[in-house]
């Protein structure tokens, strides 16, 4: 993420998957080119999402729990 396009991108698919009750919270930082995803959705289903913004996710970190939480760097 290099700009307030790829993160309003990012926002955008996002703030649908919360609507839709797939994610309970996110945080896109632009600054730090990190999105911290917290939900019930699988990995590949969040990946898949956000890869139709024509973005590359590249996983930082995965935390597993009653919530998933996931981390990616570098839109």
């Amino acid at each position: 993420m290099t700009c307030g396009g790829c993160s309003g991108a990012v926002t955008r698919v996002l703030t649908k998957a919360q609507q839709e009750g797939s994610v309970s919270s996110f945080d896109v930082s632009l600054e730090t080119q990190l999105v911290n995803v917290k939900g019930p959705i699988e990995k590949d289903a969040l990946v898949e999402k956000i890869r139709k913004t024509g973005k590359e996710v590249r996983p930082r970190s995965w935390f597993s729990g009653p919530r998933m939480t996931y981390r990616w760097y570098g839109f």
